[in-house]
């Protein structure tokens, strides 16, 4: 399979940020649009991003504001609004509408972007591990990793050994090169997380759980294609939240990927882009028996 690297490219958003992007196989398609989740950069979607554009698709991927390269909001008001417009933005400025695979807290904008906005801008939706109602404890334990450590770390082996204890599953510990993008040098010499500690501090997440109504009724009213994926071992995702969903939007398909946590693409990445390509498989064939059906064009 052919190997592709992305290109570094950037996204204006309607209120002035510039958003870092990357995209691969620019000449593919579909084209795949990657939200990251809350806390995470475009890079938690650099193993799958690659593998779906070796396999023929165009793939986006983006840090969202305040998060990695992207600029953070002047003077700390972050807002859901705010990351719902910037998600719409990447989606319309597609050559086609996208297939959105949104992740935790991407997922969820997926949702209400899909369920309020028309026309909808996506061709479907993959929603990694989560839905409109999640496990509290799950979300917690997020939380309380981001706000553990605000004054940082006095190296990259330090941080490494953070992330280990928080990510028991994975084998190897991450090298500072991989640490890099996720780490910013402070004018103490101490390293910090790469997201803005005003996520951390506003409305956003503290009042996250009043989303909900909305999330719910956004999930009742989507209209195109949606796969949910699920980690066996997640403690975000349950069986109960998982049959809420799918109560709410009945033609959506479901698939747990075995031995995954919440970090579903970097605990199972191969796993993980099976169901994706099977998922665009299902539409495509999908395409193919609208297009039989279409009556003869007469002249």
């Amino acid at each position: 399979m052919e190997s592709h690297s992305p290109v570094r490219t950037s996204c204006r958003t309607a209120d002035g940020l510039s958003l870092a992007v990357d995209l691969y196989n620019a000449s593919g398609q579909p084209t795949l649009l990657f939200a990251h989740g809350f806390g995470q950069t475009r890079g938690a979607w650099n193993a799958a991003a690659a593998t779906m554009a070796a396999q023929g698709c165009r793939c986006v991927s983006f840090d969202s504001r305040g998060h990695g390269e992207s600029d953070r909001v002047p003077g700390g008001e972050y807002h859901m609004e705010q990351f719902v417009e910037d998600l719409l933005g990447l989606a319309r400025a597609q050559p086609k509408p996208p297939i959105l695979v949104g992740a935790s807290m991407g997922g969820l904008l997926g949702l209400v972007v899909a369920g309020e906005m028309r026309p909808i801008p996506f061709r479907a939706l993959v929603l990694v591990d989560i839905t409109p109602r999640w496990e509290t404890s799950g979300v917690e334990r997020i939380l309380a990793f981001m706000q553990a450590h605000p004054d940082g770390f006095a190296s990259y082996v330090e941080a490494a050994e953070q992330i280990a204890a928080y990510l028991p599953q994975r084998r190897e510990r991450k090298s500072e090169q991989q640490l890099r993008p996720l780490l910013r040098e402070g004018t103490d010499g101490r390293l910090r997380w790469h997201w803005d500690p005003d996520l951390l501090a506003g409305g956003l997440v503290s009042e996250s759980e009043r989303y909900q109504p909305r999330l719910l009724a956004a999930a009742s009213t989507v209209e195109v294609p949606v796969l949910l994926l699920s980690g066996e071992c997640s403690d975000v995702v349950s069986r109960h939240t998982v049959d809420e969903f799918l109560s709410l939007a009945p033609h959506a398909r479901h698939a747990e990927v075995p031995g995954a946590t919440h970090m579903l693409a970097g605990d199972a990445n191969d796993a993980f882009t099976a169901q994706i390509a099977g998922f665009i498989a299902s539409l495509e064939s999908v395409d193919a028996d609208e297009a039989i059906e279409q009556p003869a064009t007469r002249c």
